[in-house]
């Protein structure tokens, strides 16, 4: 995977310690990705968990932001400091049970963009921010940053009718409502599914034929297969590519005031990798 790495301007040398760290982590950026979530096809827990293997595979901490309609609401403690949420899943993953979060950002013109400050303020150290919530709450988080960039959902559904209805809805809400004409997408199903190929090619004829939407690439996951496995190389391909075309947010001084905040602990490296 092609890595990030701008050469930083020439700069002179810090008045104080403060200033010499704030230099340091000038560059740090966040990348969120948008993760749609399908309330028919059981399987949400399942993608996020391989993503978070893949990144965690290119040397990168993932913070999952569960906003889905099965996840748990903020705790309470969460609902004051967004950090105090956040759980540490390994060295390399984050959990923060979001129910509901997203329309507690939402302004006067229903956008919920804030959101995204304050997530990158609550988990500086991060360097991907998975965000899995409704198609509308996606559209409401990331819409009007995505009108101006490249930024690509992933869709995913199972293998029976259900699924394959809600994953359409979800693009249909996105390709209407939002910025978004393109998708990635994942089939949960068995190896020897018979229904799986027909899924992915009657929601990709669908989204092209009613909602003008292109089905860019698609890839059938395992559900079953066992978490230790390795990430497929054609898997780690797919999640390289939504990288390719996340939403980048630079830290901004709120963030770091919380990096160098009494019990913070600094990032054991300077820059992630994509930075």
């Amino acid at each position: 995977m092609t890595s990030f790495s701008p050469q930083p301007l020439a700069a002179s040398p810090p008045a104080d310690q403060a200033q010499g760290l704030r230099q340091m982590f000038a560059s740090r950026v966040l990348r969120f990705v948008p993760v749609v979530a399908n309330p028919g096809a059981a399987c949400g827990g399942v993608v996020l968990e391989r993503l978070c293997a893949a990144y965690a595979s290119f040397g990168l901490h993932t913070l999952v932001v569960d906003a889905g309609d099965q996840a748990r609401g903020l705790s309470e403690l969460a609902e004051f400091d967004l950090s105090e949420g956040i759980e540490p899943l390994s060295k390399q993953v984050s959990y923060l049970a979001a129910r509901g979060l997203p329309l507690r950002h939402a302004d006067a013109r229903g956008s919920c963009g804030s959101l995204l400050h304050a997530l990158a303020d609550a988990a500086p150290q991060c360097d991907v921010v998975l965000v899995h919530a409704s198609a509308s709450e996606l559209v409401r988080i990331f819409g009007e940053r995505a009108r101006h960039g490249n930024l690509r959902p992933l869709v995913f559904t199972n293998d029976v009718a259900e699924g394959l209805k809600q994953a359409y809805a979800a693009v249909k809400i996105m390709s209407q409502r939002g910025p978004w004409l393109a998708y990635d997408l994942l089939v949960c199903a068995h190896p020897h599914s018979d229904q799986a190929d027909a899924v992915a090619e009657r929601l990709g004829q669908c989204a092209d034929n009613f909602l003008g939407a292109a089905q860019r690439d698609w890839l059938r996951i395992n559900p079953h297969e066992p978490s230790s496995h390795d990430p497929s190389p054609r898997f780690l391909e797919l999640a390289a590519g939504l990288l390719q075309c996340a939403l980048p947010l630079t830290l901004g001084d709120a963030a770091f005031d919380h990096l160098v905040s009494p019990g913070s602990a600094l990032p054991s490296r300077m820059a992630p990798v994509l930075n």
